[in-house]
């Protein structure tokens, strides 16, 4: 359960941290998709220091994560769903003061960590969640707050000195901004959302122009050489809209103000399903998206399986193929072989030889100067069931493992019995002479009688 809160508690890339002198990871780690930095949305923060609840240490607000994670090492407190707190220095110094007026237990679950292990490897966590009521009152009084985004909205929306050319074709709209949305959504099929969703709205045309400028597709953020190469990838591809997990846009849409705890990614998901409930369920024009694989030595991408394999064997001397060959490795013992390997490079330890890094790049080269690359440890070591769970939740190599029939975990089906048929050229006479058709006719003659 407290494993489970502090997931959630962190809203970060990287979900790994030492507790106790133990390297810890709480929940799958997520390769990045190539996103720009999250923008935060507007609040009152003004980019003030964030002082910590219960002592004077204080981290810049764009470190809200190492507070977090002070927090958490130091003072066993765990806040639940941070990132739905709207202004994070406020609620801080709320409870800040709290605290000092009252034990933390009156505000705070007490969670019993390691309860059936010794006495002293046990730990008390508190966990501050919206279950208290004056915290749910504390984070919704937040939100109100930023309602004062509809004041902007409004201006946007009734403003009629918008002024600006089309990041397409250059056409010129002057007015509301509302022509300028529906021609790129009705000329150039690019939707961003209905023009009254939208606020900040120069600033996010701004956004968008920029990477255009900078040779980068909108949805999958990657550059390209030239604009022409650029407008084909995004045609070809589909990626002439704007991906619903990169973050930095949530603060262009007025919904991220209203409801509390609830993304546009949501509330767009719940309109396509009551747009498309009474619609039958035709897969015909289903488009798959290209999933790369990452390479587990480095940052190196690529669609295709065997473009990775040939890859990690040219660069880092690691051939998969043959250590499957060698050691006879079912399709799961492949499975756990990777996310053993996954998780040992991102805690930058030698999956050889245990010994650690500071940084993934020498643990590399270490791997290929020792010749440790294609040297595991023994197979009781990583061929355990907590490396059934993928170490990154995105996997994509995971999905790649061959998996024949040779490597299926039931019995051998050359070495099965072979199943004959049964000889009914007797049926009828069994029939004839059985118990339960005598049974029968002598219910037959009683009958007539």
């Amino acid at each position: 359960m407290l494993q489970g809160h502090l997931a959630r508690s962190w809203d970060v890339r990287d979900k790994g941290f030492s507790l106790a002198g133990q390297d810890c990871i709480l929940e799958p780690l997520c390769f990045p998709e190539h996103l720009c930095g999250s923008a935060p949305l507007a609040s009152s923060s003004d980019g003030r220091p964030v002082t910590c609840s219960l002592c004077s240490d204080s981290f810049p607000a764009s470190e809200k994560d190492q507070l977090l994670k002070h927090m958490v090492l130091y003072h066993k407190l765990v806040i639940a769903d941070v990132k739905l707190i709207a202004d994070f220095p406020r609620y801080m110094l709320y409870w800040k003061k709290r605290f000092t007026e009252q034990p933390i237990t009156d505000f705070c679950s007490v969670i019993k960590t390691n309860s059936e292990g010794p006495v002293e490897q046990q730990e008390h966590y508190f966990l501050l969640c919206d279950a208290l009521p004056e915290d749910r009152i504390l984070r919704e009084q937040l939100q109100q707050r930023r309602l004062v985004i509809l004041d902007q909205q409004q201006k946007e929306r009734d403003d009629t000195t918008f002024h600006r050319a089309c990041m397409f074709c250059n056409e010129e709209f002057t007015g509301n901004r509302s022509s300028l949305l529906n021609h790129m959504a009705k000329e150039h099929s690019f939707s961003i959302g209905l023009p009254d969703n939208i606020v900040y709205c120069n600033e996010f045309l701004d956004t968008l122009e920029c990477k255009l400028e900078n040779m980068q597709c909108l949805y999958c953020e990657k550059t390209f050489r030239d604009k022409t190469t650029l407008k084909d990838h995004m045609r070809k591809k589909q990626h002439r809209r704007i991906n619903a997990r990169n973050h930095e846009y949530d603060r262009f849409y007025v919904i991220n103000y209203l409801e509390l705890g609830k993304t546009w990614e949501e509330v767009q998901s719940e309109d396509d399903r009551e747009l498309f409930e009474d619609e039958d369920d035709d897969w015909s024009d289903w488009q798959a998206h290209p999933v790369y694989a990452v390479c587990l030595f480095c940052e190196q991408q690529a669609e295709t399986m065997e473009k990775m394999y040939t890859h990690m064997e040219e660069t880092h001397e690691f051939d998969l193929h043959k250590l499957k060959t060698d050691l006879s490795l079912k399709f799961y013992q492949q499975v756990k072989l990777v996310n053993y390997i996954r998780r040992e490079l991102h805690q930058c330890r030698c999956y050889c030889c245990q010994e650690k890094f500071e940084t993934k790049e020498e643990l590399v080269q270490h791997l290929v100067n020792t010749g440790h690359g294609m040297q595991l440890p023994e197979i009781s070591h990583w061929d355990q069931p907590q490396y059934y769970f993928p170490t990154y939740e995105n996997d994509a190599l995971l999905t790649a493992l061959s998996d024949s029939e040779s490597e299926s975990e039931g019995p051998n089906p050359s070495s099965e019995v072979p199943v004959i048929a049964e000889d009914i050229s007797n049926l009828k006479v069994i029939k004839q002479t059985s118990v339960l058709n005598k049974l029968k006719f002598g219910r037959y003659l009683k009958a007539d009688k």
